[in-house]
């Protein structure tokens, strides 16, 4: 069972399960208090003040709190919400220990910590940890701990704090290097299957040409003897050289229409080499819609989709803040056309970063153009147009 949770859901599972620890405590005094009163030794106002229902609703809220930010914790973007309800989450664990006037809250914070290195940056990360730490200091000074003795019981509690900090970072550098793994995987799954397809193309072109220069030269060389030999043959000899005539130029337009299947079926197949970049992809839907069949003559402008593709996904999952992306291809004309949508925050204007720019430079060596349209919490729209037809790119020698 344990083999199946990954590194961010052990994290999860481990600080719910120390939030219900920290619960014990917290339900024995009350019920203790609780009972207390019921046998009449305190009064309500004496238990109330023995636990306040203040503590028990920082204690619920923490708990809320850290539910909802390690919800599929890695496989999302992180937005401007997540960053409240981690404020939310270290005040109610600070919260924990004002109430109660116990060491309770630094122990929360121990779980916040885990928490931190996938929602801020390391070194903001690092001066949360330690700034929540020391806002504890007061409440051991109450418990009529020497200042220093309190400082040091907080910077014990950081020292802890630090060790799951680590442990928490260490588990997203792994999520990272694993997503990343993944998407070499699925491009090299996508380019693989490009190879092949531009292999048996480049086969099938080769058997073609070698069909049409070695055996139509010879069966025509052949078609036009045997006419000659017709004319000076007689009898019987000239029904069987005729007959010759006939079977050679039968052999002769078989050998042609071979050659022309060969050709019209030397023709990349794009949907097979784009579908392995959809797979997988754990903090994106991918949706694509490619008509069938969409075939391509020339390897290298199935080459400049396929990274087109990869460029667009690789944007959407570090930059949009999208859980769907839209994909479609289609043939419109003598163009190929993609379009490619998102559901992310959008932007107001967009800044073509060293990915765009490649993109549009490598279509408009062929011809191609791409177009971008997007406005705030509107999404992300691409459309890609590249000529179906073979053009030879810009500065090439013809």
């Amino acid at each position: 069972m344990l083999n199946r949770l990954n590194h961010s859901r052990l994290l999860r599972y481990a600080g719910l399960f120390t939030w219900v620890v920290v619960g014990v405590p917290l339900l024995y005094l009350y019920s203790w208090s609780w009972l207390l009163e019921a046998g009449g030794i305190l009064d309500g106002a004496g238990a109330l003040q023995s636990v306040p229902w203040a503590a028990i609703s920082a204690y619920a809220l923490f708990g809320i709190s850290y539910a909802w930010l390690t919800r599929q914790l890695g496989f999302r973007q992180t937005g401007w919400f997540d960053q409240v309800s981690l404020l939310v989450l270290t005040a109610s664990a600070v919260g924990v220990s004002y109430f109660t006037e116990t060491g309770l809250g630094s122990i929360l914070l121990m779980v916040t910590a885990s928490v931190l290195p996938w929602m801020l940056p390391l070194w903001v990360g690092i001066a949360w940890l330690v700034m929540s730490q020391l806002i504890i200091v007061p409440v051991y000074v109450r418990l009529d701990l020497p200042i220093f003795e309190a400082v040091m019981q907080s910077v014990l509690y950081a020292g802890f704090s630090g060790f799951v900090f680590v442990t928490s970072l260490v588990a997203r550098q792994q999520s990272l290097a694993r997503e990343e793994q993944r998407r070499l995987n699925s491009e090299l799954r996508a380019t693989r299957a490009l190879l092949a397809e531009s292999a048996r193309v480049n086969e099938r072109t080769r058997i073609s040409r070698e069909l049409h220069d070695l055996l139509g030269h010879h069966l025509t060389a052949l078609s036009l003897n045997l006419e000659v030999a017709g004319h000076l043959s007689e009898g019987r000899v000239r029904e069987h050289v005729r007959q010759a005539h006939t079977l050679a130029r039968l052999l002769l337009t078989d050998v042609r229409e071979a050659v022309s299947q060969l050709r019209e079926g030397g023709a990349i197949d794009l949907e097979a080499a784009l579908r392995p970049l959809a797979e997988n992809v754990p903090s994106l839907r991918i949706h694509m819609d490619i008509e069938s069949p969409l075939t391509l003559d020339d390897p290298e402008r199935a080459h400049i989709l396929l990274r087109s593709t990869q460029e667009i996904i690789t944007n959407t999952v570090r930059h949009a803040g999208a859980g769907n992306l839209w994909v479609k291809a289609y043939r419109d004309g003598d163009m190929i056309v993609m379009e490619a949508r998102d559901d992310g925050r959008g932007a107001s204007s967009p800044v073509s970063g060293n990915g765009l720019r490649g993109m549009r430079e490598r279509l408009g060596q062929y011809g191609g153009d791409l177009k971008i349209e997007t406005r705030p919490q509107a999404g992300f729209a691409l459309r890609l147009m590249l000529p179906a037809t073979m053009i030879p790119p810009e500065g090439a020698v013809a």
